[in-house]
């Protein structure tokens, strides 16, 4: 009950009804109900029943044609800012292929004996390993030769580089008198090497980033890292050297180390 601070005696008060039949039975109890309530004006103080005031008109105010014509070139003027690109310019070094693995399909049954003892440079030891491998100089690659007329060639720098070798390597094989075809090329795998140029805090990485990190520094020195998108593995080492492989295109090299670089920065020792 709240209390109700008067001004004048409690007889007066017991005489007069000062507050309204709606709300002296809410805050205090009836006082003298006999008295007459004609003495004393009517008002409303039912609080419940207050109209609602609403403003008859909107006014809209009026936007100038000019001001926002000045305001939209001012705002596509401001200089946009993309952090990515500017690593990539100024601070981000660039992947460099190191290893290409391509095969290709000559559709023909090859003599693997035959073509170790003819040709140069090849080996064959069917209880090691049941493939010829062949090894040219220009451009420097080896060849893994199987008797169904695959061959998988490695070691190029670029798949124009792995191209020429495994084109050469089925002319080598022509020339022992094999009717080969060169069909279905395809990189089946680019390797590439960066270095940071600092160090890493490979215990923080592994953490952080768990669900795609392997970090056993027991069994292998450096951070294995399997990324979704593009589908990479890229193995990072304490001295800031970075290896990436499984990718079957250039772009998605660049595109990895990019998107890695930035985390790399934050776990720089």
């Amino acid at each position: 009950m709240q209390r109700v601070h008067a001004l004048i005696s409690e007889d007066e008060f017991h005489k007069t009804d000062y507050l309204p039949s709606s709300c002296s039975d809410v805050l205090l109890p009836a006082i003298n109900s006999s008295i007459s309530r004609s003495a004393t004006p009517e008002v409303n103080f039912d609080l419940k029943n207050i109209p609602i005031v609403t403003p008859r008109k909107f006014i809209r105010a009026k936007r100038s044609s000019s001001r926002a014509t000045t305001l939209t070139d001012s705002v596509s003027r401001i200089p946009t800012v993309s952090i990515s690109s500017n690593i990539c310019s100024s601070e981000m070094p660039k992947p460099v292929l190191q290893n290409i693995v391509s095969t290709v399909n000559l559709d023909v049954r090859l003599d693997l004996n035959q073509i170790a003892k003819t040709a140069l440079n090849s080996e064959y030891n069917p209880k090691r390993f049941s493939a010829v491998i062949m090894r040219i100089r220009d451009p420097r690659s080896t060849a893994l030769i199987f008797n169904n007329g695959k061959i998988v060639c490695t070691g190029a720098k670029s798949e124009e580089a792995s191209r020429l070798a495994a084109r050469r390597f089925a002319r080598i094989i022509q020339r022992l008198g094999y009717n080969v075809q060169f069909n279905e090329f395809k990189v089946q795998n680019l390797v590439a090497s960066c270095d940071c140029k600092f160090r890493l805090q490979l215990e923080g990485f592994a953490i952080t980033h768990y669900q795609f990190s392997t970090y056993e520094p027991e069994l292998f020195p450096g951070l294995i890292y399997r990324m979704v998108k593009p589908r990479v593995v890229l193995l990072i080492f304490l001295s800031g050297k970075v290896v990436i492989t499984g990718a079957r295109k250039r772009e998605h090299i660049d595109e990895a180390f990019s998107q890695v670089y930035p985390i790399l920065k934050r776990f720089k020792r």
